[in-house]
């Protein structure tokens, strides 16, 4: 049954790897930005004065039943309990002098970047790689 859906893909879709490198590319992209925005808000606070809460990308497959791309599903908020540093002199320190800070931690916010930037250049060298297969094909045909 699964050999019958691939073969209906290739059949149907020569741009099937563009396609998904290019959904790669995509949430590759989107996951960055995301990584961005936790590491550029990892000391900061909105305007209730609460902290920055980290944000997570989640993915995807596109389709359940063929081979496909993927795609942001969704932009979730971290819900993992806020640390807590001692700073009496903080405005927003409670009255044991402890102040909530953002749960951003930004060595596996560098991980996840490293990651997501490996995925991002994977699914370039795909594209480039199939720009080479089909520029060589047409030069057969010549």
């Amino acid at each position: 049954m699964e050999n019958e859906k691939v073969k209906e893909m290739e059949a149907n879709n020569i741009f099937g790897p563009i396609d998904i490198a290019v959904s790669g590319l995509r949430a590759q992209n989107k996951q960055l930005e995301i990584i961005s925005s936790n590491v550029a808000n990892a000391r900061s606070i909105d305007s209730k004065g609460q902290p920055y809460r980290r944000c997570e990308a989640i993915l995807k497959a596109d389709s359940e039943n063929v081979i496909s791309g993927v795609k942001l599903e969704e932009i979730v908020e971290d819900m993992s309990e806020l640390p807590t540093i001692l700073d009496p002199g903080n405005p927003r320190a409670d009255e044991n002098g402890q102040v909530q800070m953002s749960n951003v931690n930004l060595p596996i916010e560098m991980i996840n970047m490293k990651t997501a930037t490996r995925a991002y250049q994977a699914n370039a060298a795909i594209l480039k790689r199939y720009q080479q297969m089909m520029e060589t094909t047409l030069e057969l045909l010549k």
